[in-house]
């Protein structure tokens, strides 16, 4: 095998603390800023804990994001964040959720905070992408491309990933529970011990990419 075993990803700057979005009297642009802000806040507890164990808590049933502007211009679109920063703050809310995307370029991107829930991103290049914090469950991934990724404390529960490839991406703090993992490759991608440990036991984590040829469980460092 040539896994290799990672302690961080990068350097992690102080997160500005969370600011409730609830308050009467917000404006929208108001509330946005400020669901960005405690939506940072919210995943980085996934630092200290495992995803799965902070969104069980009832943290995220109780704090509930704006609905979705369909109306914004451009929404739509995948832009890089301008902060310069591997922690998702935004000025506002970078709201991808339900957009048909597939086949878009995100490649050298940072999209750190995105909502990309129940979006369909498949095809999509995101080489070499930023994807710090997104919170993207059962969102369509399928053939998509994340070779040389930052893909940090993601919560991808109930994802399609078939097909996708990480090669040489480096992944921490990330959940894949209950995603569809057949036919990826994770060829020379930099996971923790811990990560691993989860990942193989993702009964769809098998197969063969159809476009490496690599086979799934053995380039993600999994027993048969």
């Amino acid at each position: 095998s040539r896994r290799r075993s990672m302690v961080h990803a990068s350097p992690m700057r102080a997160l500005v603390p969370a600011r409730s979005c609830v308050q009467m009297g917000l404006s929208r642009n108001m509330a946005s800023h400020a669901a960005a802000l405690a939506l940072s806040s919210l995943l980085a507890v996934s630092s200290v804990a495992p995803m799965h164990q902070v969104l069980a808590d009832g943290g995220t049933e109780k704090f509930k994001f704006p609905p979705i502007d369909n109306s914004k211009k451009g929404r739509c679109t995948f832009t890089s964040s301008a902060m310069g920063q591997a922690n998702a703050a935004r000025d506002s809310l970078y709201d991808l959720r339900e957009c048909k995307m597939a086949g878009s370029d995100a490649s050298t991107f940072d999209i750190s905070g995105a909502l990309m829930e129940k979006g369909d991103f498949s095809n999509s290049n995101f080489r070499e992408t930023q994807l710090s914090k997104v919170y993207a469950p059962n969102t369509k991934f399928d053939g998509a491309d994340f070779t040389n990724g930052v893909v940090d404390r993601a919560y991808f529960n109930g994802a399609s990933f078939k097909g996708a490839m990480f090669n040489n991406a480096v992944l921490s703090g990330t959940t894949f529970e209950n995603a569809d993992l057949t036919d990826t490759d994770w060829s020379d991608a930099y996971i923790g011990q811990f990560d691993q440990k989860k990942l193989c036991k993702n009964p769809t984590l098998q197969g063969q990419n159809p476009k490496t040829g690599n086979p799934t469980r053995e380039s993600a460092g999994c027993s048969p």
